[in-house]
């Protein structure tokens, strides 16, 4: 049976390339977008959405509601965006049609019906930063506790990060929403740079996808994406998709190890540090003493099995034409 996913992005080309995953999955059922600044500016990932609908304009996704999420962060900063590595829409060297760019109307109560009408089976995947997710905790808290699941790419656990020597871009963007999710959320699994950075799709792969499978965007986002990470670092063999390892997760789970830990995102808004995850392994000590925050264990994905990772994205991404 299906996973049913309300997804929260920051739609940069790891992200459109996660949602073109999950509509093309038969095993995961997405009932709505939460469209996020973070990647590109909220209105360019309205864009983004609606110019992947129309690629796609399958009874499956039809009924998908797309909702307008946060514009900024909750530290009050003017956000950042990185066309440089996701082009000025996710899409690379893409400019999706005038009339697919229209804004949606301040429809953000929309996300409570949805998962109000999904609430025994629903999952949360969040690919983003976390600033519309946590706003839901500030508004609805005891419903968002009862979600059946958080699935969360963000946090580099004794790894480096992205952003800074040590912080992962998700949780860096707005820490202060980071670690109000995980002071509440029941239930979460994070999904760090430690094993999404291992989730590597090579350009022969790309090649093969495009060659027989059936959506022809793949090349061109992927290749783009790749071409900032070959210029970054000659050394890489391909693109990390962060967030299509993520969404992935939600039905092939047994790809990865866990381990559960106390897990704490810095909120300085200054410096290095800034959203730095931390997961306590200490056997002693009281990390909400130390940081004044509420504390809880998660699950966090440690391994990854990488063939499993190959051949459940290349037998999706090629409609069972993979062998």
């Amino acid at each position: 049976m299906a996973k049913k996913v309300l997804l929260f992005g920051d739609i940069g080309i790891d992200d459109t390339v996660a949602l073109i995953y999950a509509y093309l999955s038969k095993n995961i059922d997405v009932v709505g977008v939460v469209a996020d600044y973070g990647n590109i500016p909220r209105e360019n990932a309205i864009a983004n959405i609606n110019y992947v609908h129309n690629i796609f304009d399958t009874p499956k996704i039809e009924n998908v509601k797309i909702i307008a999420g946060a514009e900024l962060s909750m530290t009050a900063e003017i956000p950042k965006f990185y066309p440089e590595i996701h082009g000025e829409y996710g899409l690379g060297p893409i400019i999706p049609p005038a009339d697919g760019a229209e804004v949606l109307s301040e429809n953000f109560y929309e996300v409570i019906e949805i998962i109000n009408e999904h609430f025994d089976d629903l999952i949360i995947v969040n690919i983003g930063r976390l600033t519309s997710l946590a706003t839901l905790f500030i508004l609805q808290p005891k419903l968002m506790k009862q979600i059946k699941e958080y699935y969360i790419m963000g946090g580099a656990f004794w790894y480096p990060g992205n952003v800074t020597s040590v912080s992962e871009a998700n949780f860096h963007g707005d820490p202060i929403a980071a670690q109000l999710v995980l002071s509440y959320a029941n239930r979460v699994k994070i999904y760090p740079l430690n094993v999404t950075s291992r989730a590597i799709v090579t350009p022969e792969m790309v090649n093969y996808i495009d060659q027989v499978g059936k959506v022809p965007l793949i090349k061109t986002l992927l290749d783009y994406y790749y071409n900032f990470y070959k210029k970054r670092d000659p050394s890489v063999q391909g693109s990390p998709l962060h967030d299509v390892l993520t969404i992935m997760a939600v039905y092939y789970d047994d790809m990865l190890k866990y381990e559960s830990f106390p897990v704490y995102v810095v909120r300085s808004l200054n410096g290095t540090e800034r959203g730095q995850s931390i997961a306590d392994i200490r056997p002693f000590g009281n990390l909400e003493e130390e940081t004044t925050a509420v504390i809880k264990k998660h699950q966090i994905a440690s391994q990854l099995d990488y063939p499993k990772f190959f051949n459940h994205f290349m037998e999706v991404m090629t409609g069972g034409n993979f062998e």
